[in-house]
């Protein structure tokens, strides 16, 4: 699985939200699309957040013992 690009990520969040924001009545079958949506990419941000994190902690501790 291709690792999550967090930017993207976060502006098709973005996207989400606005959907929403300039819906004068929602759809509700639409919207429980839009929710699980984001809720996969809130998932895998989440993952790719704290593998970016013990990747830091690699680098911090190599350069710790150099």
């Amino acid at each position: 699985m291709p690792k999550v690009n967090l930017s993207e990520s976060l502006r098709k969040v973005q996207e989400i939200i606005a959907w929403f924001d300039n819906q004068e009545e929602v759809d509700v079958e639409k919207g429980l699309e839009k929710i699980k949506e984001g809720t996969i990419l809130i998932k895998e941000s989440r993952t790719r957040l704290k593998e970016i994190e013990n990747e830091f902690e690699v680098v911090k501790k190599d350069l710790e013992k150099g």
